[in-house]
């Protein structure tokens, strides 16, 4: 088939990649335009963009693809399908409408669970057991269209956001060549969503990083993994800034106050919490590097009873 794939972080890489090696022509990438990156603000092109170059594969970065005169070029395209993965805007009906079958989306859960930004990242803070890949028939509803096929997978004790994007953008790349192939020899299966079971999440953003221990052991574990790598957990102690990467969530009581380091030793840095105590196991102080608890124990003094 004639392909204009649609997409922009390395989630969306596996799948370009795989309709590639599936024998489609992709006549067109499509992804987001260059962005500023790093200390030095360098232009840096998207995942999308550079697996599209060594394909040798002709690349449109519009600014708003939902423009007339993108739409007007996507058409010259005449393509047969339009399959998006993680491309981050809304296709407008003349986008969505202009394939030969249809436009389909690599959504990274089981809908109609978690439409919208970051579902990947909310299966982790929410401490679901599983989570999956579908791959929708595009409509120009956030993320409400029929469901085609699934892919569940279970999250391992110690997932995190990174290792879950991992895991679901192979699985998601495997299941879009297999529903494509399905489409196109009539055989695919368009399946409504039930609207009422429909959880919709935002997006991630740094904010969300700040430990409210308020919260119970697990909650705040959960979130720690689910925000690994980006845009981490954190908290403040002796006026710095302490990142969380790696903690353990146990089912103890204290007279402590919720943020207070309740136990320390030279291995050791438990904090009571609204409900249980949080083990550090990994973390990084302001201006150091990534250590394990211990590492940072020597460095840096810590008593019962700091906030």
């Amino acid at each position: 088939m004639r392909v204009i794939f649609m997409g922009t972080p390395d989630f969306a890489v596996g799948t370009l990649e795989a309709v590639i090696n599936a024998g489609h022509e992709v006549v067109l990438v499509v992804t987001q335009p260059d962005k500023p990156k790093g200390r030095g603000n360098t232009m840096t092109p998207p995942p999308v963009k550079e697996a599209a170059l060594k394909h040798g594969l002709e690349v449109f970065q519009p600014k708003r693809v939902r423009n007339p005169e993108c739409v007007e070029h996507l058409r010259e395209f005449n393509p047969d399908m339009i399959v998006v993965a993680a491309f981050g805007q809304i296709l407008p009906k003349e986008i969505i409408d202009m394939p030969k079958y249809c436009c389909i989306n690599v959504h990274a859960s089981l809908l109609p669970k978690y439409r919208g930004a970051a579902p990947i990242q909310w299966a982790v803070i929410n401490g679901d057991e599983t989570a999956g890949v579908t791959i929708m028939r595009m409509d120009v509803g956030l993320d409400t269209g029929d469901m085609i096929e699934k892919a569940e997978v279970t999250l391992a004790e110690d997932e995190t956001g990174g290792s879950l994007f991992d895991k679901l953008a192979e699985v998601g790349a495997k299941l879009c060549v297999d529903t494509m192939a399905k489409i196109e020899s009539g055989e695919a299966v368009f399946t409504p969503q039930d609207d009422s079971l429909a959880t919709h999440v935002g997006m991630i953003d740094k904010s969300m990083g700040e430990i409210d221990f308020a919260k119970s052991a697990k909650e705040i574990e959960c979130l720690i993994r689910g925000l690994n790598p980006w845009p981490s957990a954190y908290t403040h102690i002796g006026g710095k800034t302490l990142k969380i990467w790696k903690a353990e969530a146990l089912d103890k009581k204290t007279d402590f106050k919720c943020g207070q380091v309740c136990f320390v030793d030279k291995k050791s840095m438990h904090i009571q919490t609204g409900d249980g105590v949080l083990s550090l196991k990994e973390v990084q102080l302001e201006g150091k590097k990534r250590m394990e608890i211990d590492a940072f124990l020597r460095g840096f003094a810590v008593s019962e009873g700091d906030l």
